[in-house]
């Protein structure tokens, strides 16, 4: 019995050991990289790009006239849908509700709304309808950006 445990207490030792030898390499090689000036340019560099990169969305996010462009669009699709659903074509309705989905900057909580308020059959089709705007939607993001590289 004490061979079992002494080979145990020989095995936690080095492990204890090696993990102490891990942990001063690493620490011996981050303070050797971050004090190297070429990997601190590059960091800065990195930083600005990114941060330029973000400015940039930003802008093309809070555009106050692609917002209120959106918001009429959604309001749009919303009367529409409601207007087709009220005349009793479900098919065009749904499609126009989805449209406003797509656009709408918190679907889920819409979703939400719409399970309440329609009947059953026709937010079954709407749900049924989502994974398909999902779809066209990113394939005409893709077209748009192909159009985009061929004018570059």
């Amino acid at each position: 019995m004490p061979c079992v445990r002494t080979v145990l207490c020989l095995l936690a030792a080095l492990a204890a050991g090696g993990a102490v030898a891990f942990f001063g390499y690493c620490v011996y090689f981050d303070r050797k990289r971050r004090g190297d000036p070429a990997f601190r340019r590059h960091l800065r560099d990195k930083r600005r790009a990114q941060h330029q990169k973000a400015e940039g969305l930003g802008a093309q996010l809070w555009d106050p006239a692609k917002n209120e462009k959106l918001q009429e669009l959604f309001l749009q699709e919303v009367q529409m849908g409601e207007l087709w659903l009220s005349r009793g074509d479900h098919r065009l309705g749904v499609e126009h509700l989805s449209n406003a989905l797509l656009v709408c900057g918190q679907p889920e909580e819409l979703l939400k709304v719409f399970k309440h308020t329609l009947p059953p059959k026709v937010f079954e089709m709407l749900l049924h309808k989502i994974p398909l705007i999902c779809q066209q939607f990113e394939t005409d993001m893709n077209e748009q950006e192909y159009l985009e590289d061929d004018r570059d």
